[in-house]
């Protein structure tokens, strides 16, 4: 079992595919905010610390969090990155502890989506507080069937202050400014495939499966 990288653009899937290959493949979902929340000893005293105080915790902070993961028992079969690297200067970081650990890289897969696609994932979410269901208003196969109410338990409706146009303008920009450039970057290193994820999760994990499977 390879190591594997996913990259995407919001609401492209990749926390749900991270989820789906974890519980499949059995192997730890690492995602950066799982890292800090997890810190312990030392670390973990500094990394609240710096979050208390407001700051980012440093690149260089979190890639000792990342090697003391990696080199856990559970990872020696594989493990799952969401969220890392999110720039070029981190994955430039990553390879340089990949050598130092004397580890390979594993698959880099890139998430397609259009914007279009992740811009009506977003706004047009919908869940229900009672049950957790998820709907969207934009998207006709995931409507409600009564407008405002779950079709689950008929709970009413909400939606995340946050999943508006102008948030989504801004993540979608920082995506392509920070962490598209890693596309380039991988490929350039023969490690990157590129699997679009704008039709369902199920299609997108078959895509991926075969990618793992391929022997």
């Amino acid at each position: 079992m390879r190591d594997i990288i996913l990259i995407a653009p919001p609401a492209a899937g990749k926390g749900t595919q991270a989820k789906l290959l974890s519980s499949k493949y059995q192997i730890p979902h690492i995602s950066t905010g799982d890292l800090l929340r997890a810190a312990s000893g030392e670390l973990g005293d500094i990394v609240k610390h710096t979050m208390e105080s407001g700051a980012l915790v440093s690149d260089d902070l979190v890639l000792k969090l990342l090697e003391e993961r990696i080199t856990k028992e559970d990872c020696q079969n594989g493990y799952i990155l969401d969220g890392f690297p999110r720039n070029v200067s981190q994955a430039e970081s990553y390879m340089k502890l990949l050598e130092k650990l004397n580890k390979p890289l594993g698959d880099v897969i890139y998430l397609d989506a259009s914007k279009e696609v992740t811009q009506k994932r977003i706004v047009g979410r919908l869940s229900c507080p009672t049950c957790g269901a998820v709907y969207n208003d934009q998207i006709d196969e995931s409507k409600p069937k009564k407008f405002g109410t779950c079709d689950k338990c008929n709970g009413p409706l909400s939606k995340r202050s946050d999943d508006n146009l102008e948030t989504f303008e801004k993540r979608y920009q920082t995506f392509m400014n920070e962490t598209y450039p890693l596309v380039n970057y991988f490929k350039s290193k023969g490690k990157l495939f590129t699997i679009g994820s704008g039709i369902s999760k199920e299609r997108t994990l078959s895509e991926i499966e075969k990618i793992i499977n391929r022997g």
